[in-house]
């Protein structure tokens, strides 16, 4: 097996997973709450970078200059850093509660830069626990976060090549800490209609898109994974061959389970192929004008 391609099984790690999860949490709701908001949510995105999961360059609120904080997945802290050099690091141990990091990562906070007031009520997560409360998500193993970061860098890799070369507006690869997955989105220019009222269906899907991404497994779909949709998809989209991937008819997306692109040949080419060609698809069935479709093939 290719040791840069790690297997990342779900069951093995959930525990530590949903723990790391309830910690990106804290940081995305900090960085919603000072960054300047912007279309598609996407002033709430965290950045997966070569250390960690982290914010943008936020605004103190004591107006003493900007501030970041990161989950450092190698020295296993929680950082929060002021742009005057004043460092400030919380732990991350095998048996600390998320309610104790949080505490700490806000009260680091407020000693750098001044207090920020979050919700605590976590989101799109199966347990509804505020995030000072919660004792019982504790587990946190470094190697299984070392194997699981390792993962999310090569899926990162193929998401950046595949939106280097989109012609139209895309994200960056955004590290979304709802769901706690990596995703890319590339725009048609066109508007669209939001599948629902709800605040970050109607706020984050309020353009025509193609969303591919790649999740470590949840409690929705137990297996690492690329997955991919399009919105709005027409009636043609679903159950096209994209082998080795597959329509997932209870999710509405395609996947690529992450266990096949670990054992095939080539990890890096099965998945970008994967994710070219549901995007190439989705640019035919969805009607967006051919010169985007065609860009998903790289400069000529």
């Amino acid at each position: 097996m290719n040791t840069a391609w790690p297997a990342l099984g779900y069951e093995e790690w959930s525990a530590t997973r949903d723990t790391l999860h309830a910690h990106t949490q804290v940081l995305g709701k900090i960085q919603t709450k000072l960054a300047p908001a912007e279309p598609q949510l996407q002033h709430a995105a965290l950045r997966l970078t070569a250390r960690a999961w982290e914010t943008r360059l936020l605004p103190a609120p004591d107006g003493s200059g900007g501030f970041g904080i990161a989950l450092d997945l190698h020295r296993h802290e929680a950082v929060v850093e002021h742009v005057d050099g004043r460092v400030l690091a919380v732990p991350l141990t095998p048996n600390r509660p998320v309610r104790d990091v949080v505490h700490d990562v806000l009260g680091g906070v407020d000693e750098l830069v001044g207090a920020v007031e979050i919700t605590m009520k976590p989101q799109e997560t199966p347990w509804q626990t505020p995030l000072d409360e919660d004792t019982e998500h504790a587990t946190y193993d470094p190697r299984q976060v070392a194997q699981y970061f390792l993962a999310a860098s090569q899926a990162a890799h193929v998401l950046a090549s595949l939106r280097a070369s989109w012609r139209g507006r895309s994200t960056p690869v955004n590290a979304w800490w709802g769901a706690f997955d990596l995703g890319v989105n590339l725009y048609s220019g066109k508007p669209a209609q939001p599948p629902s009222d709800e605040f970050i269906f109607a706020n984050s899907m309020d353009a025509q898109e193609i969303a591919i991404g790649w999740w470590p497994g949840d409690h929705r779909y137990g297996r690492a994974a690329f997955y991919a949709y399009a919105h709005p998809a027409g009636p043609e989209f679903p159950n096209a061959p994209v082998p080795p991937g597959r329509w997932e008819a209870t999710l509405g997306e395609y996947i690529l389970d992450w266990d096949d692109v670990v054992r095939s040949t080539n990890p890096y080419s099965t998945a970008i192929e994967f994710a070219r060609a549901v995007a190439r698809h989705a640019c035919v069935t969805c009607d967006w004008e051919p010169a985007l479709a065609a860009s998903l093939e790289g400069p000529r």
